[in-house]
């Protein structure tokens, strides 16, 4: 049973994270089913091709005028989370008692992954468009399709049976989120985005879950240029995978913005570049066979420069730096990463 909830997971991903243009009239089709269940007639439809362009739309004639970070305070959204929510309760209740083993499977398997990739992949674009960051993601969670795919796993692969009201509302749900990008529900009028042109990925969890990544452009591109770059799944700015220059990280202030720069030039190459000072070297005692470099960096700042202790999913190991305070000592700043002593740190088995 887990492959094949495993098979359904990929299946759903691939629906998430499609960047073929939207199937507008299933689309409008299922979204305006949703608007009847809560008593609303036909909305007007407003396609736009990106979610900033979405964001900052409001359609001519929109009877209300909400505003956009104050989503979860509109009264549509808060109805159809609201109905999406009912439905989820009364499928559960016919799935008590829930905890079974291939409950747990199955939400193991199927749901957690899928709502880890697409807050990872699908969600950076959202705040990165937002003009403030603070927001409640609650509406955005009831269109991942993370919750809709669990059931669809406890049904095809765990036996579950549901009536043919519940899953014609499914199927609403369905079409609704994956026909399409993000969309916006007023009253009167939906705004609807299209999906993204370019989309990479890669693989970064135990359970098939992705992030977003892409070394040589944006790892999310929209059909009117609008784009985010991430590298391993931080979203970065634009010149960290176009031109991760010594002086462009040394006049970044965010240290974690820095770090993926860093870590796209290499290592090595950005010690030979920004010519940094070799303090000391030692082998790693955490980590046999490997060596722990030191360099100074800037004024009471060293680097610390150690090799991972487990693999990555291609089986390499990375090599990656660690800011640290004014070590003489590699094997006592390795130490301090831990909170250990270097004398503690020494006797350390094998690192992770």
């Amino acid at each position: 049973m887990q492959r094949e909830a495993a098979a359904i997971r990929e299946s759903w991903l691939g629906r998430a994270l499609s960047t073929r243009p939207a199937d507008r009239p299933a689309a409008e089709a299922a979204i305006s089913g949703l608007y009847r269940l809560i008593g609303l007639p036909r909305p007007r439809f407003h396609w736009v091709s990106s979610p900033a362009k979405g964001l900052a739309t409001v359609p001519p004639g929109t009877r209300t005028r909400e505003d956009i970070d104050r989503l979860t305070e509109w009264p549509v959204p808060r109805r159809l989370s609201a109905l999406a929510g009912t439905l989820r309760h009364e499928l559960d209740a016919r799935l008590r008692p829930r905890g079974r083993p291939f409950d747990q499977i199955v939400r193991r398997t199927t749901y957690l992954p899928l709502q880890r990739s697409v807050t990872s992949t699908l969600l950076p674009p959202l705040n990165a468009a937002h003009e403030s960051r603070v927001f409640r993601r609650a509406w955005y969670d009831t269109l991942s399709v993370a919750w809709i795919a669990e059931y669809d796993a406890l049904r095809r692969a765990a036996g579950a049976v549901f009536t043919g009201e519940h899953r014609r509302l499914l199927a609403l749900w369905t079409a609704a989120t994956t026909s399409c990008g993000w969309w916006w529900p007023r009253e009167d009028t939906c705004v609807v985005s299209e999906r993204p042109v370019t989309l990479h990925t890669e693989v970064w969890g135990e359970n098939g879950e992705v992030r977003p990544h892409h070394a040589d452009g944006p790892a999310v591109r929209y059909s009117d240029g609008w784009d985010l770059h991430a590298w391993h799944g931080r979203p970065v700015p634009a010149w960290v995978i176009t031109d991760p220059s010594v002086r462009r990280i040394a006049d970044e202030p965010n240290v974690e913005v820095r770090r993926c720069a860093i870590e796209h030039i290499g290592w090595p190459a950005y010690v030979d570049q920004a010519g940094l000072r070799l303090v000391a070297r030692a082998p790693d005692p955490g980590n046999p066979g490997c060596e722990l470099q030191l360099y100074d960096m800037r004024a009471g700042t060293r680097v610390l420069l150690a090799v991972n202790g487990s693999q990555e999913r291609d089986g390499h190991r990375r090599r990656y730096g660690l800011t640290v305070p004014a070590f003489d000592d590699p094997i006592a700043a390795a130490g301090w990463t831990y909170g250990l002593s270097a004398e503690h740190y020494s006797l350390l088995q094998r690192r992770t």
